[in-house]
């Protein structure tokens, strides 16, 4: 009766990731000015990205040293996601 809520919260988790891969591609072709930034889709887009994602990133960047222009926190959240979603998988099925 638990697996729709699991299967629920690991789509959710996997939507989440895709939203993080997007956040990573699009601040990428802007900051190598690829995409225009001014563009009202391209504005509109990147900030609700923002609200998205910098959360999780800013906590993953305070417990990170400073890399210099090296930023890894989407790498790490992308990893920690996937290890939650095996872990809500593995554990939580075998109730």
């Amino acid at each position: 009766m638990l697996n729709p809520f699991i299967d629920l919260i690991a789509t959710l988790i996997q939507l989440y990731t895709y939203a993080v891969i997007a956040w990573i591609i699009l601040s990428t072709l802007i900051s190598f000015k690829i995409v225009n930034r001014q563009q009202i889709f391209v504005m509109r887009l990147m900030y609700s990205l923002n609200r998205m994602c910098s959360p999780a990133l800013w906590r993953i960047r305070k417990l990170l040293p400073d890399l210099g222009s090296f930023d890894i926190a989407p790498v790490i959240l992308i990893i920690l996601l996937g290890f939650i979603r095996q872990c809500l998988y593995h554990y939580l099925y075998n109730l």
